[in-house]
Formats: C-alpha cells, structure tokens, sequence
C-alpha cells in the first residue's frame, strides 16, 4: 500500500497564491506518476493536474492552466502543487494521489489515480 499525506492548505483571498505538498510513503517503488484532485463543496471530485516520473510529462486541468504549477521530487516520493491567481471556485478540498501508470496523454489520468490522501482544505475568500 501506499500512504499520501498532504499539506499546505488554509484560506487565501482571490487573487492570491496557495502552494500544496504531498509525501508519499509505504510502497512507494509502485508509483509512476503523482497528481492533485479537487472536491468543491456539492460537486464530484475532480481531476487538477499529474506528473508523470518517467518523461517528466505533464498534465492539467482546463481550469487549471496557466495558474496552477505542479513539481515532484521521484526520489523523494513528493509533488507539489502551486496555485496562483486563486478564484474563489478554486475553493476544495484538495487530494494528492499517485498511479502506477505512466500515461502520456490525456484521457489517462483524470478518471483517477490508485492512490489517494485524506485531502486538504483550500478555501478562497472573495
């Protein structure tokens, strides 16, 4: 099994920048890629962004793009996910989760990961 925890999240006002971080650990050898998804309040949990270790590559939300930044550490076994110009939609519950996959294109991931946190809390003030 593996276990993600994450961290970082709070109450930012619109327009302002959240960075989230997430560690895995357990059976960490399994995974190929590390990604964030979101759950606002009524609504389904939904895919943000992913990144895959082998080829770096790269995936993100439409609503994600061009605001938000996800980084990863393989050796480490952590991603990281840094949001800017945060609109109050942005307001979730944000989970890290980690696939075995290493999928190198869209259409893979988004239907979600094998792996996943408890979730984190970003609220954004309007």
């Amino acid at each position: 099994q593996v276990q993600l925890v994450e961290s970082g999240g709070g109450l930012v006002q619109a327009g302002g920048s959240l960075g989230l971080s997430c560690a895995a650990s357990g059976r960490t050898f399994s995974i190929n890629a590390m990604g964030w998804f979101r759950q606002a309040p009524g609504k389904e949990r939904e895919f943000v962004a992913a990144l895959t270790w082998r080829g770096g590559n790269k995936f993100f939300a439409d609503s994600a793009k061009g605001r938000f930044t996800i980084s990863g550490d393989n050796a480490k076994n952590t991603v990281d996910l840094h949001m800017n110009n945060l609109k109050p939609e942005d307001t979730a519950v944000y989970f890290c989760a980690a696939d075995s996959r290493t999928c190198v294109g869209y259409g893979c991931y988004e239907s979600g990961m094998d792996y996943w946190g408890k979730g984190t809390l970003v609220t954004v003030g309007s």
